[in-house]
């Protein structure tokens, strides 16, 4: 054996049979991670909507306000402390909080400026009532109990903007779930329509691999390898996309909450989980996609 015999042979590296079109594959990438971006966004909207809704029943159930209205020759302060003291005893009463004026005018600030307002102004005093939710007062407790008093007084029970709010959060929701079964099925018809563009492309190496015996299901397992690859990386760019766009829609929405009293996107610990998961499930579909695409075309084509 000569030394050149003895030299080792350096493995050859094989080709994918179905290798990577830059070219071919961009439009589809970016078409892809655009759907994953907004499905993405569709769901972390519905998240938020459930979440928003859960918080805002809670409070309408847990809380209701008493209004002290100002009367002439009175101090509606010390009103307002008479009548919290008198009603946190009620059965039913967890807390009753007198506000005072400086804080019924901060409530107003949204719509008459900071430029304060005017001392004969007769602004009402709030006595913030939290009640136990699942034994509330008594219907009419409160207004039985104050109306002795020699001020003028009006109960808001949150309760009847309940069932509002509870339809608008549910009409989100289930929109927001339209939305992205929709896009879903948009996404899984363009990937259906690119795997039959590529196998015409890439005819001849199904009919090679079909003339020497290999059955359709290795076929359609090359091109749902290629799909799945290529989903799952447009998946992972729409999902980084939208979760970037979600935080930055969140700090917005809480800085103009608190300024105009608009609702803010509060996304838990969970929808976390949201953007990893569409990535996957783009995959998923994508390779799902391309193997029914494909299977029908090579049954078509050889039957």
């Amino acid at each position: 054996m000569t030394e050149q015999d003895a030299k080792p042979v350096k493995k050859r590296k094989d080709a994918p049979l179905l290798p990577p079109d830059a070219g071919r594959d961009r439009p589809l990438f970016a078409v892809a991670a655009i759907l994953v971006f907004l499905a993405c966004l569709a769901a972390l909207g519905a998240a938020g909507a459930w979440r928003a809704a859960e918080g805002w029943t809670a409070q309408l159930t847990g809380e209701l306000t008493v209004q002290i209205l100002p009367g002439d020759g009175r101090d509606a302060d010390a009103d307002a402390r008479e009548a919290a003291s008198r009603i946190a005893n009620l059965p039913g009463v967890i807390a009753a909080q007198a506000r005072d004026r400086s804080e019924s005018e901060a409530l107003l600030e949204p719509w008459l400026g900071r430029g304060g307002l005017p001392d004969d102004l007769p602004v009402p005093r709030l006595v913030a009532v939290t009640v136990d939710p699942e034994d509330r007062p008594a219907p009419g407790a409160i207004e039985t109990l104050l109306d002795d008093s020699d001020y003028e007084f009006v109960v808001d029970d949150h309760r009847r903007w309940e069932d509002s709010v509870q339809r608008a959060a549910a009409a989100v929701r289930y929109f927001a779930l339209a939305l992205v079964a929709l896009l879903t099925a948009a996404a899984a018809a363009v990937v259906a329509f690119a795997a039959r563009a590529s196998l015409a492309a890439r005819w001849d190496v199904a009919e090679a691999l079909h003339l020497v015996g290999a059955p359709d299901r290795y076929v359609t397992g090359l091109f749902q390898t290629r799909f799945f690859l290529l989903g799952l990386k447009a998946g992972m760019t729409g999902a980084v996309f939208a979760a970037l766009a979600a935080l930055a829609l969140a700090y917005a929405g809480g800085a103009a909450g608190s300024v105009f009293f608009l609702p803010s996107l509060e996304l838990g610990w969970s929808a976390f989980a949201i953007p990893p998961a569409a990535a996957l499930i783009a995959g998923l579909i994508s390779a799902a996609a391309a193997r029914s695409a494909v299977g029908a075309e090579l049954k078509a084509r050889w039957t």
